[in-house]
């Protein structure tokens, strides 16, 4: 009887295609792979502007990404709706391109509704937006309150009016000391944050972002930020005096880092390190909540039904 055999190699064992990944080093690695799986999440990041305007009462369609890098949140706002337009702005025409490469043309269809432009962020752009975001601590490029002003009001330019300008900060009292912060990453390499240095008189700071792999390599200063460190209540009042109306800050009360949740507050406790989100909007909000509609509902229903006054 004839039985299939499978075919042996010179040494006799079966030959067999090998599964493996390459093992990942700083020589073969990607640093805007790493950025993205260490530091970006992009669905939560959707997920919180949702969130901002579902208590506004609108669905936003028209984003605009400021110092948009790869464009991995633009990608992933346009494939998330049909109706849905990204604009991404950055300085760096080689990240832009890496984006457009790996995030934008992959999405198919969807990548018609994404724009990227390559300029400065204080550039006037012929658009109203529903949103606009600058995270990643991005915009503390800028030094001076003069110059932070000019970023804020021309974002209001082209924010709708009943739209949002959604940024993070970052603080606590270890964010002002040196330190490094490792952190192991799904994929076989660390995330190194590395806060080089502070200084107190002009609150300017030097950080680092490393990655170190497990065969000893490391990429060293893969990303490097001259930022000045901003307070919350500096940008608060700022934001104000660019014009817009209402700034909330939203705070997350959690103590799992993997499942945050933040919601506006007005006073909280101090923490070793934190994360904030900041939301200004052109005007305060008007949208009545549940219960206060439901109320007027109730006394205007109770209205209806009482006897007419005799005269």
């Amino acid at each position: 009887m004839n039985k299939s055999r499978k075919k042996l190699s010179p040494k006799g064992r079966t030959t067999r295609k090998s599964n493996r990944k390459p093992v990942l080093t700083a020589e073969n690695a990607d640093r805007h792979v790493l950025y993205q799986k260490s530091v970006q999440d992009a669905a939560a990041e959707l997920k919180f502007i949702e969130r901002v305007f579902r208590g506004r009462g609108r669905v936003p369609l028209a984003l605009r990404e400021d110092f948009c890098g790869t464009a991995l949140v633009c990608a992933r706002w346009a494939e998330s709706s049909p109706e849905r337009t990204a604009t991404g702005i950055d300085l760096d025409r080689d990240t832009l391109d890496w984006g457009l490469e790996n995030n934008i043309t992959p999405i198919g269809d969807a990548r018609k509704r994404v724009k990227l432009l390559q300029q400065d962020v204080c550039n006037r752009v012929r658009q109203r937006f529903d949103a606009t975001l600058a995270l990643n601590f991005s915009y503390w490029v800028f030094k001076t309150r003069e110059a932070m002003r000019k970023y804020f009001e021309n974002v209001l330019k082209s924010l709708e009016p009943d739209g949002a300008f959604i940024l993070d900060a970052y603080g606590g009292w270890e964010a002002q000391e040196p330190m490094l912060e490792p952190r192991k990453i799904d994929g076989g390499f660390t995330y190194v944050w590395d806060q080089d240095g502070f200084d107190p008189i002009s609150h300017d700071v030097l950080n680092h972002i490393h990655f170190e792999f497990k065969d000893g390599s490391r990429m060293d200063r893969a990303f490097s930020y001259d930022w000045r460190f901003w307070s919350l209540p500096e940008i608060r009042e700022l934001l104000h005096e660019a014009g817009f109306e209402h700034v909330e800050v939203w705070w997350d009360d959690t103590a799992d880092e993997e499942d945050a949740d933040y919601r506006p507050r007005t006073h909280v406790s101090n923490q070793p390190g934190w994360i904030a989100y900041i939301v200004a909007t052109p005007r305060a909000p008007r949208v009545r909540s549940r219960a206060a509609s439901a109320l007027i509902r109730s006394r205007k229903h109770r209205k209806a039904q009482a006897p007419a006054k005799r005269r």
